[in-house]
């Protein structure tokens, strides 16, 4: 009989699981790949700032209109660069608390990285 009770246990902890996970599963996944999301913090002016921070961009898609001056600011204790791929901006080398901004005055897709450490990879949307 103690085979019975164990399943049934084990069936009890995996509906309790799926129910739970159905209740809470638009606050636990993560966006999309690709996917823009708001920045949080902004200048006071109300330029989006994307922070440096270990080894990544955050956030790593980011939506902003045309005419949008965008903020980087490196949160890190390492040194970093903000360089869009195709050669739009390349930054110096960001030092700890350095920032560097970039107006984007076309639309389009904008695919950029960290020079220094080139798997660090991130993009704007200009819509």
């Amino acid at each position: 009989m103690r085979p019975i009770a164990h399943l049934s246990f084990a069936a009890l902890v995996a509906a309790g699981v799926g129910i739970l996970g159905g209740c809470f599963s638009e606050h636990v996944q993560a966006p999309a790949a690709g996917q823009c999301v708001a920045s949080p913090d902004s200048t006071p002016q109300g330029s989006p700032i994307i922070s440096i921070v270990d080894y990544s961009f955050q956030p790593t898609a980011t939506c902003v209109d045309a005419g949008t001056t965008v903020t980087w600011m490196n949160n890190g204790t390492q040194i970093h660069s903000t360089t869009e791929d195709q050669g739009t901006w390349d930054s110096p080398g960001l030092n700890p608390g350095s920032t560097f901004t970039f107006t984007f005055g076309q639309t389009g897709t904008f695919s950029y990285h960290c020079t220094p450490h080139p798997f660090m990879q991130a993009s704007v949307v200009v819509q």
